[in-house]
């Protein structure tokens, strides 16, 4: 049995076969090679776009979703414990989609799980699904993987999407430009990764100076979610504004992708100009988030 947690958990053979996988069920929607399955999306922190992403690939794949997207209306509200809900959820569907605040709950819950497990988000640490996607998207729009630079904007700290992103493309000899206030700059752990692989990466604090030599500008916001104290937040919630005036001189073939929710990080005049690629991209998770459920199922059948 195959679960997603992590990035790491597929190998490069394993990412390039969702990205064609992916591409298979955007020119074919409706597959229904899962008729008869159920999955289970069990939300405890909020979502829009990978909870209603997940189970619209699940339908259209012809499996049942069953699940729930407010933990306080399930017994975790009166004190059943994460090993407990798992173990029952695995009794009654066939894959689990699981969103919760804490890092490293998707893997317990891989652990305990009699089925396969997709991680939809653990905190601040892994979203390999948003991942794929992204990965789906760039290779759409640049036609590649290799030897790209990518610029990551934002909240670089907290960013459970860009960790995943950077390691994920660590593979294909990517350039990586951080854009961060010091306050969420890419934390070193990530840093060293790239430094063992041998990729190259550079810091900066400003944005306008540092996005006319980039292929992919992945923007994010800054995840109020994330800060424990509210000052801390107020003093970098608007740090940056990615502005249609500041895309004058940038590459012919920049891309710009966020995770979304946006708040303020990208300016709606962004939206018209054929370089914003964030709803674009938010379309690819439902065909990129089919292939991986079907590949998982897919393996547990070989099994």
């Amino acid at each position: 049995m195959k679960s997603l947690i992590s990035i790491h958990d597929f190998s490069k053979q394993e990412l390039l076969y969702i990205m064609e996988r992916a591409a298979d069920f955007e020119r074919d929607h409706h597959q229904p090679v899962l008729k008869g399955k159920v999955v289970a999306a069990i939300f405890f922190e909020p979502s829009t776009r990978t909870r209603l992403s997940f189970e619209t690939a699940a339908n259209r794949l012809g499996a049942r979703v069953v699940g729930f997207s407010d933990a306080g209306n399930t017994s975790v509200s009166k004190g059943e414990t994460l090993k407990d809900t798992i173990m029952m959820v695995s009794n009654y569907a066939d894959l689990i989609v699981m969103r919760h605040p804490l890092e490293g709950s998707a893997r317990y819950a891989s652990e305990v799980s009699k089925v396969p497990v997709v991680n939809a988000g653990d905190g601040a640490n892994q979203h390999p699904s948003q991942t794929l996607l992204d990965m789906y998207s760039i290779q759409k729009t640049q036609g590649r993987l290799d030897d790209l630079t990518i610029t990551m904007v934002g909240d670089l700290k907290y960013g459970r999407t860009v960790h995943s992103l950077l390691q994920a493309m660590s593979h294909f000899n990517t350039r990586f430009k951080f854009i961060a206030p010091p306050e969420l700059q890419m934390p070193d752990e990530y840093k060293n990764y790239l430094k063992e692989r041998g990729l190259s990466f550079s810091e900066h604090t400003n944005l306008e100076e540092n996005i006319n030599d980039t292929d992919i500008l992945y923007m994010t916001r800054v995840q109020r979610e994330r800060f424990h104290d509210s000052i801390e937040y107020e003093k970098v919630k608007n740090v940056y504004e990615l502005k249609n005036s500041m895309l004058k001189n940038t590459r012919d073939n920049l891309r710009i992708l966020h995770p979304l929710p946006r708040v303020n990080e990208i300016n709606a005049d962004v939206d018209n100009n054929p370089k914003a690629y964030y709803f674009e991209q938010a379309r690819n998770g439902v065909f990129t988030r089919m292939a991986i459920i079907d590949y998982l199922l897919s393996v547990r059948r070989e099994a």
